[in-house]
């Protein structure tokens, strides 16, 4: 123990020594370090963000509604490339009692960049998504359903127990002191190299060319084998209206030949477009007419015609 603190000691004290010969020598270099370091330690500081809610349910171990915080958080490390996994982490579930019944709440966190860039893509939105649930199945032991939607409110719960929940988990003193003995090295000083990520669950999204050197916990999928596999199938959609000719809601039929249960389908809708994908042989995205309610969309497969029907209230 004294040993190691010996070690330690003098560590420390050549980590300042290399600070003023630096300063002396490359007071520029210095400047920068020192502007570096401040900006990381801003960024670890940094509380995370809500950016959406999901809305869907756990089956197993025990079926109750679950709702899903997708947050951005500067302390999640970006991937180093397209083709690089995608950090995230992931909070302790709770579990919230209202007059309406008991549902569950997880956060999820992912770099800012990350979740902005998601936003300009439905597809790639989708896919975090998707990858966020299917980290929470394999880290919790849940099985969730494979059908969600996007809710109209940013966050479920309050901000500030979102922010304890994350933050809580990432400062874990185990941890923090872990992280010091991996940073606080002569190596960094010398290079200034940004901390690593290993601390966060690593995922990656499908993309045209993949490594396969790329260890990750989603299987990797080339997206020219989606689109080979995945046909759009046909469909008919309708604005309903009442009486007054004024528009109620939207009806969408769907066929799809060959699938004779509503659990092989994943329904992903939003207020301004639809996403419907069928057990790897049917993809169907589109942009909505009109604005719809979420929480009041409905739908149904009527085995014999293998149809699905989707119900969509106007805003």
């Amino acid at each position: 123990m004294e040993s190691s603190s010996k070690g330690l000691l003098t560590q420390v004290t050549q980590f300042w020594n290399l600070l003023d010969d630096l300063a002396e020598s490359n007071p520029e270099s210095y400047q920068k370090f020192i502007q570096q370091q401040l900006k990381e330690g801003k960024e670890l500081c940094a509380a995370p963000e809500p950016q959406l809610c999901l809305q869907t349910r756990i089956l197993k171990p025990k079926e109750k509604l679950l709702f899903i915080n997708l947050c951005q958080w500067k302390r999640i490390p970006a991937p180093e490339s397209a083709t690089h996994p995608v950090p995230l982490s992931i909070g302790r579930p709770e579990d919230i009692s209202e007059t309406s019944g008991v549902y569950a709440v997880i956060d999820v966190a992912y770099h800012p960049d990350v979740l902005q860039a998601a936003e300009k893509d439905q597809l790639k939105k989708d896919q975090l998504i998707r990858m966020a649930m299917k980290c929470i199945e394999e880290q919790l032991q849940f099985t969730l359903s494979n059908c969600y939607y996007i809710t109209k409110f940013r966050i479920k719960g309050s901000i500030q127990r979102m922010k304890q929940n994350l933050m809580g988990i990432q400062n874990n003193p185990t941890d923090l002191r872990e992280k010091m003995k991996k940073e606080l090295t002569l190596e960094k000083i010398r290079s200034s190299t940004v901390s690593n990520s290993d601390q966060f669950p690593q995922l990656l999204l499908p993309k045209d060319q993949v490594s396969s050197k790329t260890a990750c916990l989603i299987e990797e999928i080339s997206s020219t084998e989606i689109e080979v596999e995945m046909k759009r199938p046909a469909y008919e959609l309708n604005i309903v209206a009442d009486q007054n000719e004024k528009p109620l809601k939207i009806e969408l039929k769907v066929e799809l030949p060959g699938i004779n249960s509503v659990s092989l389908c994943d329904l992903s809708v939003s207020e301004d477009d639809i996403l419907i994908e069928v057990s790897e042989k049917y993809r169907l995205h589109l942009n909505l007419p009109e604005s719809v309610d979420t929480e009041m969309t409905t739908a149904k497969f009527i085995k014999e015609k293998a149809t699905l029907i989707v119900t969509m209230p106007l805003v």
